[in-house]
């Protein structure tokens, strides 16, 4: 008789691995399958492990080019690669073991080994031992996606690469070709750069990170550009693939780009093949799973969380939807997840930091609003740390004095950005905004300014 459980879960990332240890906190019995390390792609190849790397990065380039500024002395700068990997790779490490503490503490059951859907309620799981079949009331889906790859990219793992490879590749390329400048694109371009690997930035739109507000955008190319990093906007990739101890990668134009090492960054695919979908009749609509504010699916006892559902593509979505998912399978009254207030933000320096709407997005409304710029020159921390590049952008709406949107960008920006989103989600106006007190000397001391400019109140400028 197969093993009965109230809820499994299949996959581990963040979406997967808290909604086990939600369910489990609710007394429920719970099992989580996962075919590799426990903290999926988020803990293990992406959002930890580099921001590891872009730490050591951030170091590299203050003792190679600011600690003279200081009055520091560090003569004959120099890096250790394999190191770096190898301090990013012990965290990774770290997270999955804090990931089994947690899952021994709260009970949770970790069964190793490829889920599919069995239907009527059950899991077969394939492992080295063979098939096993159990079953649950409520199954979770949290498989999570991939690096998307189109037709005529050729990755060979060495040469041309994912995410998954360059995070823990112990070789570092003489040169890259980085496809895509969103958050992927940004961060490990600027991770390359930083320890000087000559770096090709392609972006298919006019401009890099083009989801962001327009100004940000313009911060970055030319913080970027000023580094080093060469940046073709407009150009969109053909092909690209290994070419003897190098790579080519063939633009639209005609134009033909080389180097040692080539990185796709273009977005992801969801993970929805071999989990039994069709044959559970689960209905997937773009290439995502199809699901209710509640995350359930077409199908009776069958739910789904994180990038598996579609973008936007954050570890703090899954988070927020396992909270739902797993509230409502409890009982328990949980409000939907908002969309409209999740943040974003890139670790590449400067910063980047967003949420709501941006300055394009409010026009394209029809919504009447006033914008509020402060940039970060002007704010006596960012000078004194030596980082006074970039600024903080408000949008607030003109009839009630909502923050419409907010946009940062700088030096260790996104630390920012809590506040920006707890305030919009507490529906703060921009009068109540500036009636709370910043600590001085801060860089936070920014984000009010900025709405003290929105409105009119400015006097820092």
């Amino acid at each position: 008789m197969a093993e009965s459980y109230d809820v499994v879960v299949i996959g581990s990332g963040p979406g997967g691995y808290l909604a086990a240890i939600l369910a489990a906190q609710r007394k429920l019995k719970v099992a989580c399958v996962e075919k590799e390390r426990l903290g999926g792609v988020c803990l293990n190849w992406g959002c930890i492990p580099s921001k590891a790397l872009l730490r050591a990065a951030e170091q590299y380039v203050f003792i190679k080019e600011e600690a003279g500024a200081f009055g520091l002395g560090l003569d004959n700068p120099r890096h250790d690669w394999a190191k770096v990997i190898g301090r990013s790779r012990k965290i990774a490490d770290q997270s999955e073991r804090g990931v089994k503490f947690l899952f021994k503490k709260y009970g949770v059951e970790t069964i190793a080994g490829t889920a599919r859907l069995g239907g009527n309620g059950t899991v077969v799981v394939a492992s080295t031992a063979g098939e096993t079949t159990i079953s649950a009331k409520h199954i979770v889906l949290a498989t999570g996606a991939r690096a998307k790859v189109f037709p005529g990219m050729e990755v060979d793992g060495e040469r041309v690469l994912t995410y998954r490879e360059a995070i823990a590749s112990t070789v570092q390329p003489e040169s890259v070709i980085v496809l895509g400048s969103g958050a992927i694109g940004l961060e490990f371009a600027y991770f390359y750069n930083s320890f000087g690997t000559q770096v090709t930035l392609v972006e298919g739109a006019p401009r890099l990170c083009p989801i962001e507000d327009e100004e940000v955008s313009a911060e970055v190319q030319k913080a970027f550009k000023k580094s080093g990093v060469e940046v073709l906007t407009n150009a969109l990739c053909a092909s690209v693939k290994r070419d003897g101890d190098g790579v080519v990668a063939k633009l639209q134009d005609g134009r033909e780009l080389r180097a040692s090492h080539a990185l796709l960054a273009l977005g992801i695919a969801a993970n929805t093949e071999n989990i039994g979908l069709e044959a559970a009749g689960v209905a997937v609509e773009r290439g995502f799973v199809k699901v209710d504010s509640s995350y359930r699916t077409n199908v009776p006892g069958v739910y789904a969380i994180g990038d598996l559902c579609g973008p936007p593509a954050l570890a703090h979505t899954a988070y927020a939807e396992a909270h739902v998912c797993i509230g409502r399978i409890a009982g328990e009254h949980v409000p939907d997840v908002d969309y409209g207030n999740m943040p974003g933000a890139t670790y590449c320096q400067p910063q980047i930091g967003s949420v709501g709407l941006t300055e394009a997005a409010a026009k394209a409304k029809g919504l009447e609003f006033t914008v509020g710029k402060f940039p970060l020159s002007a704010n006596g921390k960012a000078r004194a740390i030596g980082a006074p590049e970039g600024f903080v952008k408000v949008i607030i709406g003109k009839k009630h004095g909502e923050i419409l949107g907010a946009h940062l960008v700088g030096h260790d920006v996104a630390e920012l950005l809590a506040n920006f989103v707890m305030a919009r989600g507490a529906e703060v106006t921009a009068e109540h905004f500036l009636h709370t007190v910043q600590a001085h000397p801060t860089i936070g001391e920014a984000m009010y300014e900025a709405v003290a400019e929105a409105v009119g109140k400015g006097a820092h400028l």
